[in-house]
């Protein structure tokens, strides 16, 4: 690396308060013209969308995200009307709770559990650990993100000596997500244990007609926000999906939707070098060989984005992963991304980036500004705990640069509602930007809905095998014989599978009496 070729391809918004630093990856000098074709039309596949154009074929839907931030770019009065009463309708009533207008039993609320999957949750998380803290949240936030039991209880024990001043919100666009009803249902379930009335503490944040829509209806709950089918939910955290948790938080959602809107303004500019979404698209398109090649490895040096690795996850991989490419080929298209934290990983996988297999480039994100105290502890003469982290951050990156280890590098000012509305906003971006370059629907999920249906085969099996245990209760069977009994002796496995998750849990019935090999053990009730 040079400082002729860093000044050459370093982009910087004294505005934004925001950096990027893309001369760690080794393009050559004519790549980007080479490229700049090809996102001209990216370009305009962008704009195209912006204005309300079908991007979602397979549901012949519109993707409107860029909308919540900009509610006068939709393309009718009446989306933009909604979006706007629906930001009012947050802020009001997030209010009411604040002032205790809208109370618990008990007085005013003092904590909030959120139950959501995937972009329901991913999103609401990262913000609520990026921007919140003890000091700071007028409600403390809980989440309930799966369907595992002892998850469950886990995150309710914290909460049981608390119901009355809880606060939950429900977030599912269907209403039918398994995951969600699920841990719906459990928090009922000691809501009415604990004696109270759960309708006057729940929120649904749902479509509008969906089941949770008509059930939060029916039992009066305090209150339903909607979600819209033009939002997709890993681009939801601008909606209420994520601006209901935030504002309850006490967190600052203007702001947040103000620095989306300032990153989108920028992010449209039709020029490679003045766009720091278009140069990202390309990084990530030189260092994968448009093919995800390699992995993306996200290194933010500041542990409130700790789990933003785990929000771009859904975003990218979820828009990107796509077996078919706009024309029917079979293509296997993705990016695989994973990360934690530094320095942390320093002491983790940093050692096999620098000298282990090279399958992977970095994005390096750096926080300029330490902390809120206007002065920090010295831990050496003259240095501070932040300037080791910076030292750990720079140095790290040319640890790897000496190995041949590449990397792009996202500086902000600081990590704020602004920032972080910027920080969502820019990915969004960049992952439709890509999408267009490598010509993938960004916006559908034909592989999370197989695994729904799977899922769905599943639990049909497991009722059946139930059934058939309980009409034969006098008998022992083995996996084998209980396939064949019930007419799906091609299904074996999963017939095994059930019935030792069965045979593990008292409350199921089910027994197992252990036989060498194991395939000669029987299950009963």
């Amino acid at each position: 690396m040079n400082w002729s070729r860093f000044k050459s391809h370093f982009y910087h918004s004294t505005d934004l308060g925001v950096s990027l630093d893309v001369s760690r990856i080794p393009f050559p000098d004519e790549f980007l013209a080479t490229m700049a074709p090809r996102m001209e039309k990216a370009f305009a596949d962008m704009a195209a969308l912006e204005k309300g154009a079908i991007a979602n074929p397979d549901e012949r839907r519109m993707v409107g995200h860029y909308w919540l931030r900009a509610p006068h770019l939709a393309p009718t009065p009446d989306l933009a009307d909604k979006i706007i009463s629906t930001l009012a309708a947050i802020k009001a009533f997030a209010a009411q709770v604040h002032a205790g207008a809208v109370a618990g039993p008990k007085g005013k609320f003092k904590n909030l559990l959120v139950i959501g999957i995937g972009g329901s949750a991913l999103g609401p998380q990262f913000v609520s650990h990026a921007l919140g803290g003890p000091r700071k949240d007028r409600l403390s936030v809980a989440f309930l993100d799966n369907t595992d039991p002892d998850g469950i209880d886990y995150v309710l024990a914290g909460l049981r000596s608390q119901l009355a001043r809880t606060l939950v919100v429900v977030i599912s666009k269907s209403g039918g997500t398994a995951e969600t009803r699920n841990g719906m249902l459990e928090t009922i379930a000691v809501f009415k244990a604990a004696g109270l009335d759960y309708t006057k503490h729940f929120v649904a944040v749902t479509g509008i007609g969906s089941k949770l829509d008509a059930t939060a209806g029916s039992e009066g709950w305090l209150a339903r926000f909607p979600m819209w089918d033009w939002v997709g939910g890993r681009t939801s955290e601008l909606c209420a999906v994520g601006l209901l948790p935030a504002a309850l938080q006490g967190l600052d959602i203007q702001a947040m939707l103000d620095g989306a809107a300032a990153m989108d303004a920028v992010t449209r500019t039709p020029s490679i070098a003045q766009n720091p979404a278009a140069l990202m698209a390309l990084m990530w398109y030189f260092s994968t060989d448009g093919r995800g090649a390699k992995d993306m490895v996200v290194l933010p040096y500041k542990d409130r984005l700790l789990l933003f690795s785990r929000y771009l996850q859904q975003l990218v991989m979820e828009s990107l992963g796509k077996e078919l490419d706009l024309q029917g080929r079979i293509v296997n298209q993705g990016l695989a991304v994973y990360g934690n934290k530094g320095s942390t990983d320093q002491h983790a996988y940093v050692q096999q980036l620098r000298e282990g297999v090279n399958n992977f480039f970095v994005t390096f994100i750096e926080v300029l500004h330490d902390r809120d105290a206007n002065t920090s502890l010295e831990v050496e003469p003259g240095v501070t705990a932040g300037d080791y982290l910076q030292g750990f951050l720079l140095g790290t990156r040319d640890a790897l640069s000496e190995k041949d280890r590449h990397s792009v590098t996202i500086t902000l000012r600081n990590v704020s509602p602004r920032s972080i509305g910027m920080l969502i906003a820019l990915y969004e971006r960049v992952v439709g930007l890509y999408a267009s370059l490598i010509s993938v629907n960004a916006y559908h999920q034909p592989g999370v809905e197989a695994g729904k249906k799977a899922a769905g085969g599943v639990i049909a099996l497991k009722l059946k095998l139930v059934a058939a245990l309980r009409a034969a209760r006098d008998q022992l069977f083995t996996a084998e014989e209980l396939a064949a009994q019930i007419g799906e002796p091609e299904r074996i496995e999963l017939v095994f599978k059930i019935l030792e998750h069965l045979a593990a849990n008292k409350g199921s019935g089910v027994k197992k009496r252990s036989r060498l090999p194991w395939h000669h053990s029987r299950y009963g009730l």
